[in-house]
């Protein structure tokens, strides 16, 4: 197996970092061009696994997309919400965005649509979405274990309706919903009970509707959302462009607070439509400077001599940073508690038992809840060999460990390519930049 032996900072840092586009508004953009009246744009997007496997399968559905890999462009013809293809199979990889999306786009066409992805996800529950779309028509069928891929998708259209949610595991299931609503024959009322998963993300996803045409009207409160999508309604074609990826951000954004030193992140602000933007929050807690624009954000470590502080945290509406901040959670004064995070155990790996194994190969001691964890930071970091699980985020955010901590070593680094090809070299730049 390949790994990565990390280089630690020789000094505090001083760089400003060009991130690729985001992975979740990416594949939310193709999903709403995919079934749009027209020709849409889409600029800086991400091009890495996740986002092929989107491409890929909705070309087995019958729409065109071409890809202009180096200037990172798409442009997409519209299907006008009549999928070409009556008969297709998409294999979705380990993308939950890609099957789930795709999952709700197909019940709009009229045949039959097989989705299937790797062993891993045969085991990531997609049963949240399917009890959402048997009230409105939509007929499915699990060819293995019940309630999880692969399954069959025999559609005729959505009916519109009422649906409900209690407790759901993702907020991908509702956003896949709210995506394909516009096209049923009648409003589509969804009600959102009990945890409200990422909440962000729910709000990016109407937000990229919007954008595309189709306003909804959404309501939240703390433990319900709300939302109608009036239809039919249909969206238009658009030049889109995407935002850098706030939850890949996370790793540069953390460099400084572990190594010192300052780090911009272009492209990434006050103006952004993400929800991990606020991880900088987390940051200013644990005694980080911030600087914030519309277009940009800084980071500046805790001043000479001055340890970070441990917080107690709940990051329900942020998952994606979860690993991030237990990774700067070594460097702290004292424990970190990170709450109302279950949904982890369902991701690309459990990631929760993964960060507990692979933080106390470093010296940690880490207390491991069903819903969250609390990590002990150790009197010094012991350089380990640390286990990535085919995630892309443990990779990622075990690299900021590295900053601190010279041959440090990241096993497949190659697993980045999911979301973030080229995020060794990158990221490598930083400690070139170091003062």
């Amino acid at each position: 197996m390949e790994s990565h032996r990390c280089q630690a900072a020789v000094g505090p840092l001083d760089a400003v970092a060009e991130l690729p586009g985001s992975k979740s508004l990416t594949n939310r953009a193709l999903a709403a061009a995919a079934l749009a009246d027209g020709t849409s744009l889409l600029t800086g997007i991400l091009v890495a696994e996740d986002t092929r496997l989107m491409i890929d399968a909705l070309a087995a559905l019958g729409v065109r997309t071409t890809l202009d890999e180096a200037g990172c462009a798409a442009e997409v013809t519209g299907c006008r919400g009549q999928l070409p293809e009556s008969e297709a199979e998409l294999f979705c990889g380990n993308s939950g965005t890609t099957i789930r999306f795709c999952a709700a786009l197909s019940a709009l066409g009229c045949g039959h649509y097989l989705l299937d992805g790797v062993q891993r996800m045969r085991q990531r529950p997609i049963s949240g979405l399917v009890d959402a779309l048997k009230p409105l028509g939509v007929a499915v069928e699990y060819l293995g274990e019940q309630g999880y891929p692969p399954l069959t998708i025999h559609a005729g259209g959505l009916s519109g309706g009422h649906v409900a949610f209690h407790d759901s595991e993702s907020s991908q299931f509702i956003s896949a919903l709210l995506l394909a609503a516009p096209y049923a024959t009648r409003d589509v009322l969804v009600d959102v009970t009990g945890t409200v998963p990422s909440a962000p993300y729910l709000r990016m996803t109407t937000a990229v509707m919007d954008r595309f045409g189709v306003p909804v009207i959404e309501q939240y409160h703390p433990k319900e959302a709300k939302f109608i999508v009036p239809a039919p309604q249909r969206y238009q074609a658009v030049s889109y462009h995407v935002e850098p990826d706030a939850s890949n951000a996370t790793y540069f954004l953390a460099a400084p607070a572990v190594a010192g030193g300052r780090v911009t992140v272009k492209g990434l602000g006050t103006a952004s439509i993400q929800g991990d933007v606020h991880f900088v929050d987390v940051l200013e807690e644990m005694g980080c400077a911030i600087e914030r624009q519309p277009d940009r954000t800084t980071v500046i470590g805790p001043p000479e001599g001055k340890r970070l502080r441990g917080v107690d945290v709940d990051l329900n509406a942020m998952p994606d940073t979860v690993q991030t901040l237990a990774v700067v959670a070594l460097f702290a004064a004292g424990p970190t508690t990170i709450r109302n995070v279950a949904n982890l155990r369902v991701k690309e790996t459990d990631r929760l038992a993964a960060l507990a194994r692979e933080l106390t190969k470093l010296g940690a001691a880490v207390d491991e809840t069903q819903s969250g964890l609390t990590v002990h930071p150790p009197e010094g970091i012991r350089p380990a060999s640390i286990d990535t699980y085919n995630d892309h985020r443990m990779a990622m955010s075990f690299a900021v460990a590295g900053m601190a901590c010279d041959g440090l070593q990241i096993n497949d680094p190659a697993c980045c390519r999911k979301t973030f090809p080229d995020f060794f070299e990158r990221f490598g730049r930083l400690v070139g930049a170091a003062t």
